[in-house]
């Protein structure tokens, strides 16, 4: 199935444009995933460079061997987890035979990328005041994969015809704000429960106007509303875009 077509990271070099020893770009690494700590934790404006470092165990000096300040590592991080979802999501998502598989398939990759990476949240949401370009390129890109699977679900007769933008959009909003409340959340799991998912499952099901593939297995659970045309667990699970 179609899934998101993900960009290969654009080699990494220094802030005078040399390219990166291997020792750099480990470097560089450590520093992107401090700053996912750091942001996280902190927020942008009470982040900083000597937080990075300290979390990264290196120099201030050698943070500006790769990045030009607050600004670029952050507009960097967003860029490099917008990536790292996406390519989650499409592995999950490629393996579905049909587009209600794929969906099964992309949604559990999601969850999972957002289980292990909950800063992914925080950081967006911070985005939109510290970065505001580079929020709305982190949801169009997201978007702009899933309309291409959509369209052509709709072309193969497997969901029902409408506007592939306003489902993307719509979909993206279910799976963020579901992902919120049951891994975020600190009140909640650190993953989705297993009977959430099937009803979220259901209900964008329903929404696509998709028929349930005959599943070779149950998980036991019949979303409440479902009826015979309700999701009986297949062993797949996710989103194409």
């Amino acid at each position: 199935m179609q899934a998101w077509q993900v960009e290969d990271e654009p080699p990494p070099t220094s802030t005078r444009g040399r390219p990166l020893s291997p020792k750099g770009e480990r470097t560089r690494r450590r520093l992107l995933d401090a700053s996912e700590e750091v942001f996280a934790e902190l927020g942008y404006h009470e982040a900083s460079i000597v937080k990075i470092t300290e979390a990264a165990g290196c120099s201030q000096g050698t943070f500006y061997i790769y990045f030009e300040g607050k600004q670029q590592i952050f507009d960097e991080l967003v860029a490099d987890l917008n990536r790292r979802v996406r390519r989650a999501m499409s592995e999950g998502a490629r393996q579905g035979r049909t587009r209600p598989e794929s969906e099964r398939l992309g949604f559990k990759g999601f969850f999972r990328f957002t289980a292990e990476h909950p800063a992914l949240y925080r950081i967006i949401r911070q985005a939109e005041f510290a970065s505001p370009g580079m929020l709305q390129r982190h949801y169009r890109t997201i978007a702009d994969g899933y309309v291409g699977g959509l369209r052509a679900a709709m072309a193969d007769g497997e969901i029902a015809q409408a506007d592939p933008e306003v489902l993307a959009w719509a979909l993206m909003g279910v799976g963020e704000l579901i992902g919120m409340r049951w891994i975020l959340w600190k009140d909640g799991p650190s993953a989705v429960p297993d009977q959430v998912f099937e009803e979220m499952y259901a209900f964008i099901l329903r929404g696509l106007g998709a028929t349930v593939p005959e599943a070779s297995g149950s998980n036991g659970y019949e979303p409440s509303g479902s009826g015979a045309d309700g999701p009986e667990a297949s062993g797949s699970t996710g989103t194409e875009r």
